[in-house]
């Protein structure tokens, strides 16, 4: 199956867009593939402002993100590999989405818990029952 990322920061930033808020996308400009301006990288991080009337080119794919926007006045080409992108937010609420930093992009699901095994059987938890009054 394809990443679920990339579909998830297009749904929450069309809902963002939506509810008339200002999205932000927080990105680890340290990551490889990072093109955006080292001058506002804070920490490693970098806060890209993606209201429809701040950046031109919009591009949001399953690889990455791209556009252009202008910084301190200087138009400048932004692109953004999925796996950079910390989190998708509204700058007016902070609501949103934050992403695992250490997770991998290919979307595995952890593996599932074994039971342990107790005299070659699994062990399975007691049914209980409370009372409600």
């Amino acid at each position: 199956m394809k990443p679920l990322k990339p579909y998830l920061i297009r749904a929450v930033y069309e809902w963002i867009v939506d509810n008339d808020c200002t999205p932000y996308l927080l990105v680890n400009a340290d990551a490889e593939g990072v093109v955006a301006p080292r001058q506002y990288v804070e920490e490693g991080r970098i806060v890209l402002n993606l209201r429809p009337q701040a950046v031109h080119g919009l591009s949001m794919g399953d690889q990455e993100i791209a556009f252009s926007a202008r910084f301190g006045g200087q138009p400048t080409q932004v692109s953004v590999p999925t796996p950079a992108v910390l989190a998708i937010y509204a700058r007016e609420n902070g609501r949103g989405m934050v992403f695992d930093s250490t997770e991998g992009d290919d979307d595995t699901p952890p593996p599932a818990e074994t039971p342990s095994p107790v005299e070659g059987k699994p062990k399975r938890a007691r049914p209980t029952l409370k009372v409600v009054k």
